[in-house]
């Protein structure tokens, strides 16, 4: 399932579809910009194309499609249903709309963006036409809209038994941060409405899991 064209999200769909003579699920713009960036993705053994709105059944699993806002031709997040269970990667959007907070309602499990801090971010060593993008509405999420989301009783409904962390910037966030940020906001919810699930922070380098349901 490819969320989008860039580099980060694509440099392995060749080699991972031909070993695993997996299909390649898609956006058609998404493809026609990935076959322009990487020609050999002109062989990849088996595409489909899929739109927001999409929902594909692969074997016991449904993915739901739906559209974030992110600087890409057609960008993408996905929702998983499978036995009872609810969960959703979403990662790489500049601001969390109302369609989005609501395809992540009663989701058991949840990897979330939570990219950068600004401060980090603002006085670290990017380019200022870089450190725009990523504040931008097309951009990524960073602590503070994330905190601001987990706050929010009405915006996230802390079903989560398991809330992930992820995308987090080597340059312009820590773990640290980022986790402290999340524990505060969610000490605000209300009682009635508290998160009473597990917080964990993905790491670039070490895989999390496996989570049992």
């Amino acid at each position: 399932m490819i969320s989008h064209e860039h580099s980060d999200h694509i440099s392995g769909v060749g080699p991972l579809a031909r070993q695993y003579r997996a299909p390649v699920f898609v956006p058609e713009p998404t493809h026609k910009e990935i076959v322009r960036l990487l020609p050999a993705a002109r062989k990849l053994p088996r595409v489909e194309f899929i739109r927001a709105g999409d929902r594909v059944t692969l074997g016991d699993i449904e993915v739901s499609a739906f559209a974030i806002p992110h600087d890409a031709v057609e960008p993408l997040a996905f929702a998983f249903r499978a036995g009872g269970c609810k969960g959703a990667v979403v990662t790489d959007l500049g601001y969390l709309p109302a369609h989005v907070q609501q395809h992540l309602r009663d989701a058991d499990w949840l990897v979330l963006e939570s990219n950068h801090d600004l401060e980090m971010l603002k006085v670290g060593p990017y380019p200022w036409h870089v450190k725009q993008r990523v504040m931008s509405r097309t951009g990524h999420l960073s602590n503070d809209t994330v905190s601001d989301f987990l706050a929010d009783a009405d915006g996230f409904d802390s079903r989560n038994r398991i809330l992930v962390l992820g995308h987090l910037s080597e340059t312009n966030n820590t773990p640290d941060v980022a986790r402290i940020c999340a524990e505060e906001a969610l000490h605000r919810r209300p009682s009635a409405a508290a998160f009473r699930g597990e917080l964990h922070i993905a790491s670039q380098h070490v895989p999390l899991g496996p989570f049992v349901f």
